[in-house]
């Protein structure tokens, strides 16, 4: 199945005790890149995050997004530290005979004093934590690959369509050719035939000439190697997915023999069809930048 490398999933479990929400995100990009902001409560977990994600996307900038809610009541609680408080205020008292000020302490002065106030929390279950969010890591997932294999198979019937545009060139340069040889020769013979007047045109000269030119122009091997790399990428598409760098290997192969093609046209018809190539092309380039 042909995915694309953007796509977008997410996922809120919860247990009754509490509720994560898990979001997903990911656009296009050469490896496999990923960022995760999550509660540092979580942070234990973010090998194994990474490690299940890796089986839903092989490559794309991916941007994961982690909520935590506790739902139990007391799941904390509040903790004075007298012994530092009493050895803090001791040191007020102290700081303050010493400099001859007054001394104005209050309990509210306490709250920026570090580690005299904290939080307590209860143990957290981590095998019943991490099942709630491997659920929640799964469910935005497969969402996600849904996104990405719905704009995956869009981007396969586009590059479809442009492969066949570039295919119908690809034949009517292939019957151009030998007229664009043709119509060298006449228009040759007919030059010479005109400057001799009644003299004896040389049949072999004019052959050479014929063959240097139609040697100069010949496309053959262009033509040939551009269906075969158009065919290369049609099988690629209904191979599976995974196939992104090896369609952006064959779309650097299709501009290469459209530029050699052009370079060598000396018919307006075929280089308009060459340029018409080169531009699909193009498309296709950018297109398969996006596909995974």
């Amino acid at each position: 199945m042909l995915k694309s490398m953007t796509g977008f999933g997410r996922c809120e479990e919860t247990d009754g005790l509490r509720k994560i929400t898990v979001e997903i995100k990911s656009v296009n990009h050469r490896y496999f890149d990923m960022n995760i902001r999550m509660p540092k409560k979580l942070n234990f977990f973010e090998a194994a995050i990474r490690n299940l994600v890796k089986n839903y996307a092989q490559r794309g900038k991916i941007d994961m997004f982690i909520t935590y809610e506790d739902l139990t009541e007391g799941a904390s609680s509040l903790k004075c530290n007298e012994a530092l408080a009493a050895e803090y205020l001791a040191k007020f008292k102290s700081l303050a005979d010493n400099l001859g000020v007054d001394n104005d302490i209050r309990v509210s002065t306490f709250l920026r004093c570090p580690e005299v106030f904290s939080m307590d929390e209860q143990s957290i279950d981590e095998d019943a934590l991490w099942s709630l969010l491997e659920k929640a890591v799964k469910g935005a997932c497969e969402k996600f690959v849904e996104t990405r294999i719905a704009e995956g198979e869009a981007l396969k019937v586009d590059l479809l369509q442009k492969l066949d545009l570039i295919y119908e060139n690809v034949l009517f340069i292939e019957e151009r050719s030998p007229e664009v040889i043709k119509e060298y020769r006449q228009k040759l013979y007919d030059k010479v035939s005109e400057l001799l007047e009644n003299t004896q045109i040389d049949e072999s000269r004019i052959l050479t000439e014929v063959t240097i030119y139609a040697d100069r122009i010949c496309v053959d091997e262009e033509m040939v190697r551009l269906k075969t790399h158009i065919e290369a990428i049609k099988t690629a598409l209904s191979s599976g997915d995974g196939i992104g760098r090896k369609l952006d290997f064959l779309a650097q192969e299709l501009n290469r023999e459209a530029n050699t093609t052009l370079s060598k046209s000396n018919d307006i018809s075929i280089s308009d069809r060459a340029i018409d190539i080169k531009t699909d092309i193009e498309k296709i380039r950018e297109q398969v930048q996006n596909i995974e």
